[in-house]
């Protein structure tokens, strides 16, 4: 037991320094890939260095501050799983408890049945010796009787004399014959009752035999859930050394928090004024759009003016010439194609990423149905409810399945299990929208 403590005790060290090494490899090398991404994307419209490289410093912040997000949620993951992990050891050492009062109980019905199968012999015993005293006394009834007919068949002469005697001998015959039937019904009684109590004998022998297998039973587990709570014990300990170390780092993080909240109120205050500046752009493309179409009217109009004064011009030379001049004193493309491309970017921001996808093959019908039901907080339980009897299972089951689901394909948790109506992450909510609106795109239209 000490060679699996040593060794279970150097294998979480190994994978925790392992854990440390990769966490802190995998955020530099996204931040190498999210700046230099960002800058690149940056440079190629307007070959700007120092506006690419603040926008890359942007996302580099962007991205560390989404990581830091990511494992603050996982920690929050971990802490649930710790408390379920501790009402676990609680309800085994519970469980412990009351096999052992359960043994103690079987152990003292067996020794009562012990004494009642003793007083039952002893009853028995008692019965039969009341059947050798019957039997004793009806062999004594049977000699009387004799003696009483060898008697009256020699004092037949002697009748007159002895008809008082007769009738006393009649009446004590009576007597007699009434004793007689009423120790037979005894007898039989007693019989009946000796039935009885061996086939209660019989049972209780099969109740015995039932409980020393159980007994023997509980003797065999025991060992196995001694050493499952020592293994369990084990990973508490182990798991509260990474809480502490989790608060340590929770530490650190605070304040590396801080200074990003009030870089990311700088960015704001940025966003909002190229956001009313991107407006302000809109209006006056709007203005010269407006413009341009005046512009083409007037210039079709001269155009059946020069054709009408001179017919030789041929209208598609002014044309182009036309064309040209206009686009060189309004450059609509070079001011449309910033705005297209915020649309197009737009557009493509509200398609489904790639994850959530196959998060959506994982599903079942009946889950889809689960999540459709709790964005409606209406009856929310009850439709729950009724989803997880239709198909044999329990609402909790269901939402624990979808959040693993989640945790395997998207790496957290995207329903809430700790409220009492089961709820939606807020910053999953337009995602899982857009699944449910696929899903209910590709089914069968009626």
């Amino acid at each position: 037991m000490t060679l699996r403590t040593t060794d279970f005790n150097n294998l979480t060290r190994l994978k925790v320094s392992n854990m440390h090494s990769a966490i802190v490899s995998n955020r530099l090398f996204l931040g190498i890939v999210a700046f230099s991404v960002s800058f690149g994307l940056s440079l190629v419209p307007n070959w700007d260095y120092t506006r690419a490289f603040v926008t890359g410093i942007i996302t580099l912040i962007a991205t560390y501050s989404a990581a830091f997000c990511v494992d603050k949620r996982r920690k929050n993951y971990e802490m649930l799983v710790l408390g379920s992990l501790h009402k676990r050891i609680k309800e085994l050492e519970g469980l412990k408890a009351r096999i052992a009062r359960e043994i103690n109980q079987i152990e003292e019905h067996r020794i009562g049945l012990y004494n009642d199968f003793q007083q039952i012999q002893n009853k028995v015993s008692e019965c039969r010796n009341q059947r050798d005293s019957i039997h004793r006394e009806l062999s004594t009834f049977a000699g009387q009787k004799k003696q009483l007919e060898n008697e009256i068949n020699a004092l037949k002469t002697e009748i007159h004399n002895l008809d008082k005697n007769k009738a006393e001998l009649n009446t004590s015959f009576s007597v007699l014959t009434s004793e007689k039937r009423r120790l037979e019904l005894n007898c039989n009684v007693s019989r009946s009752e000796i039935n009885q109590l061996h086939n209660q004998i019989i049972e209780l022998q099969e109740e015995k035999e039932e409980i020393e297998n159980n007994v023997t039973l509980l003797g065999r587990l025991k060992p196995q859930i001694e050493e499952k709570l020592y293994e369990l014990q084990m990973q508490v300990q182990n798991l509260e050394l990474e809480i502490t170390q989790k608060n340590q780092l929770l530490l650190s993080t605070t304040t590396n928090r801080e200074n990003i909240e009030s870089n990311l109120n700088d960015l704001q205050t940025k966003v909002i004024e190229q956001e009313a500046e991107l407006n302000r752009l809109q209006g006056q493309v709007s203005l010269l759009q407006e413009e341009r179409d005046l512009l083409q009217s007037q210039v079709w109009e001269l155009l059946q003016q020069i054709e009408t004064l001179n017919p030789e011009i041929s209208p598609e030379t002014i044309d182009e010439d036309l064309h040209e001049n206009i686009h060189e004193a309004f450059p609509f493309e070079a001011l449309i194609e910033p705005i297209a491309k915020i649309d197009i970017e737009a557009d493509t921001s509200e398609n489904l990423p790639e994850e959530w996808n196959h998060f959506l093959q994982l599903l079942p019908d009946y889950e889809i149905q689960v999540l459709k039901a709790i964005l409606e907080p209406e009856n929310c339980r009850d439709a729950i409810k009724q989803i997880a009897e239709a198909n044999i299972t329990m609402p909790n089951l269901i939402i624990d399945s979808i959040n693993d689901k989640a945790d395997d394909t998207l790496g957290e948790l995207i329903i809430d299990p700790r409220v009492e109506n089961p709820e939606i992450y807020h910053e999953h909510i337009s995602n899982v929208k857009k699944m449910l609106a696929i899903y209910q795109h590709s089914l069968p239209q009626p």
